[in-house]
């Protein structure tokens, strides 16, 4: 008999009750109704208990409601697709707040050891143009004091600029130091199949030990990445991204600007990351009152992440590098997993400003701000 069956009875169970004395049980009718009274009162409790959780109110717990056991802690090399570097969501007022938000937002920015997004020298070889890659596992501080292994293309968190020009013959030679294999693939380029990064689809993986080259056509122009394709939930988790940046051969097919930045979202190593650091240790990005800044935002985690400017509208222009028929003006931009976007933003107001993934949980907590956290700073 199914649940929908006993639904009849238990009605016509209730309609004699109020006719007669509650008679023996031999089916068990009144077990069965007792027990789904207590499935009810605990579902609506649990119900009560979230709601009141979520407006920040402590609830205590049943005396007779068993808590669900702890998760196991994993190590802090293997990254979790839901980061839980800092209990941000906590609801409960940290008792000493006031003290840890001025001390985390005195502390921005904060110096960390490591430094990613190094633009990358590419030599001329018989008319390609090289570049070389070294895959490794680091140390690599993400916040003040949270340091852990990394893997890191040449040595640092995002890897390397590549820059190119549309058009231009490319080759990227790409070493592995690490213990495990890989593969690269350069998200968002029109490469050949043969060159496509996925091992045991397109190519066999890159031992330890082993040079692999890609070579290439850089086609089509805009903001592109590169990453592992292999055992990727880890390894790029954990490092393995950068950004390919292909410039149009013709620069008019842009709107003009002055400054060219860069925006990497990640959510796996130590956390919620931007440009492979937390805050405070994120760099702020910072202009002379007036220039037009180029934001370049990248997506290499696996969650999506609405991207905030205060104080300037952000005009995207280009999606995934393919321009825009028509476009718009926003102040949050949401990011999803492997999506870039390109923004002009007109630094015609002085000051510092947040900057920030708004799902708050991501950005501050009972400490202060944490994580995707940064700053436009407008210097007069």
């Amino acid at each position: 008999m199914t649940e929908n069956d006993r639904t009849p009875d238990l009605a016509a169970d209730r309609t004699a009750d109020e006719a007669q004395p509650e008679p023996a049980d031999p089916s068990g009718r009144l077990a069965r109704r007792a027990l789904l009274g207590g499935v009810a009162l605990v579902t609506v409790g649990g119900l009560a208990g979230a709601a009141l959780g979520a407006s920040g109110k402590h609830v205590p717990l049943q005396a007779s409601v068993v808590p669900p056991a702890a998760p196991p802690v994993r190590p802090a090399a293997s990254p979790s697709p839901t980061p839980t570097a800092r209990p941000a969501a906590s609801a409960a007022p940290h008792p000493d707040h006031e003290a840890a938000a001025q001390a985390a937002g005195k502390a921005f920015p904060a110096k960390t050891q490591g430094t990613g997004l190094q633009p990358l020298a590419g030599t001329v070889v018989n008319g390609v143009r090289e570049f070389e890659l070294t895959c490794s596992e680091i140390d690599w501080e993400v916040a003040p004091g949270q340091r852990l292994k990394a893997l890191a293309y040449n040595g640092q968190v995002p890897g390397p600029i590549i820059r190119v020009t549309e058009g231009e013959p490319i080759r990227v030679k790409v070493t592995n130091k690490m213990d495990q294999t890989t593969g690269v693939h350069f998200h968002g380029q029109r490469t050949p199949n043969n060159v496509d990064g996925v091992p045991y689809l397109t190519q066999p993986p890159i031992k330890p030990g082993e040079t692999y080259a890609y070579e290439f056509v850089a086609k089509p122009a805009g903001s592109h990445m590169y990453h592992s394709h292999h055992n990727a939930t880890e390894q790029v988790g954990r490092g393995l991204l950068g950004p390919l940046l292909v410039m149009p051969k013709d620069p008019a097919s842009e709107p003009k600007y002055d400054k060219d930045e860069l925006f990497v979202l990640n959510d796996a190593l130590g956390g919620f990351t931007v440009n492979g650091k937390g805050f405070p240790a994120t760099a702020p990005y910072v202009a002379k009152l007036g220039q037009r800044i180029r934001f370049r935002f990248m997506n290499e985690g696996n969650m999506s992440h609405p991207v905030h400017l205060h104080g300037f509208p952000m005009l995207v222009f280009a999606r995934d590098g393919y321009a825009l028929p028509q476009p718009f003006l926003c102040d949050t931009l949401d990011v999803a997993p492997g999506q870039r976007w390109d923004a002009i933003v007109t630094a015609d107001e002085p000051g510092a400003w947040a900057f920030h993934c708004h799902i708050l949980t991501h950005a501050e907590g009972s400490q202060g701000m944490f994580g995707m956290v940064t700053a436009l700073v407008v210097e007069k």
